[in-house]
């Protein structure tokens, strides 16, 4: 296995890593307009964005898989794009498509595409950091992937989707690999893998697998953490949740009163607090669209745990950064610390 002091080729490193574009066009690299810098009360802001989408091609042929040719965008034009929108860093992640690989194939297709991550980083270090990629239906191979794509390759921390072939992230069989995580002190990206179970319900029009079944699993996925115990266990565990922690930040209180009003539902895993207090002890990403939005998530978690992210390269929140800033009630210093400066501290990253 390469470490990254043996990735001396960049152009070798931006061969074989795909970065999907809306649109398909091709990089204008040439005619980039000037990189945006952000400001927060007269002060250049460094910003971060934890949500940031990729994929190696040649990883997902291993399962017979493919990006669309009109989907992919080179490494200047991915840049270009950033710079455009204020983005500084992107943490990149690809959202696990392998859970149902047998353990010979996932064990090579995470080899290759931990290593692609690992390059690009490398040859863009300004610009890239990356999220290991691990192989979650097999927990002990998921630990070694995890060691090896923190410790060798300098990633980051690890992606993972919000349940693993039915079985949820609280189950004791993941116990090693969260155990693994907070010994490492690294950032777990959990992002939403659909709700199968209700294939039948989100039919019809308005892209309900992703418009409700994405934040539903999200939100199943966060209080399964909470009611199982697996945040009391793991206490010093550091877990981002994508598209603002899906529903719960929004309806929390509700799982503190269903302790309160039918106490015997919440008796079989006692806690050690209500259940919105776990909420302060997770991390979560800004796409929530609006200003209001974000200020209820500011004010349910706490600013100090929420992240820019774009979720690029869909365009949701083509604006991700002035979402922030037009937030009101925020101050510049809690502006500038979701901006980047949460974020480079979770994943290493010098700030300016």
């Amino acid at each position: 296995m390469t470490t990254r002091r043996e990735f001396v080729s960049k152009a070798a490193a931006l061969t074989g890593i795909a970065f999907m574009g809306c649109d398909g066009l091709p990089a204008a690299h040439a005619q980039a307009p000037r990189r945006r810098e952000v400001v927060v009360s007269g002060r250049r802001v460094k910003t971060v964005d934890v949500h940031a989408h990729c994929g190696v091609p040649e990883a997902m042929a291993l399962m017979g898989l493919k990006l669309a040719p009109a989907s992919l965008v080179m490494a200047s034009e991915r840049i270009r794009r950033m710079d455009e929108q204020g983005i500084d860093v992107e943490a990149l992640s690809i959202n696990p498509y392998w859970y149902a690989a047998e353990r010979d194939v996932v064990a090579k297709l995470i080899g290759i595409q931990n290593e692609k991550l690992a390059e690009i980083c490398a040859a863009e270090p300004e610009r890239f950091v990356a999220f290991a990629s691990v192989a979650l239906q097999f927990p002990d191979l998921a630990v070694k992937q995890l060691e090896e794509g923190v410790r060798k390759l300098g990633l980051r921390g690890a992606g993972v989707g919000g349940s693993v072939n039915g079985a949820e992230l609280s189950d004791p069989k993941f116990h090693p690999f969260w155990a693994r995580a907070e010994e490492l002190g690294v950032l777990i990206f959990v992002h939403p893998q659909g709700t199968a179970e209700l294939k039948s319900r989100l039919r019809g029009n308005g892209g309900l697998e992703n418009t409700i079944g994405n934040p539903l699993e999200t939100t199943l996925a966060l209080s399964h953490l909470i009611f199982e115990g697996t945040l009391d266990r793991f206490p010093g565990l550091k877990i981002c949740a994508a598209h603002g922690g899906g529903y719960l930040p929004s309806y929390a209180p509700r799982s503190d009163h269903i302790c309160l009003t039918f106490p015997e539902r919440c008796a079989a895993v006692p806690l050690k607090k209500r259940p919105t207090e776990y909420l302060k002890q997770l991390y979560f990403d800004s796409i929530v669209f609006t200003p209001e939005a974000l200020r209820h998530l500011a004010a349910q978690v706490g600013s100090s745990r929420i992240v820019l992210g774009t979720d690029y390269p869909f365009p949701w929140t083509q604006t991700a950064v002035e979402h922030i800033l037009a937030t009101p009630g925020l101050s510049d210093a809690e502006r500038a610390a979701m901006l980047g400066g949460t974020a480079a501290k979770l994943l290493g990253i010098k700030e300016d």
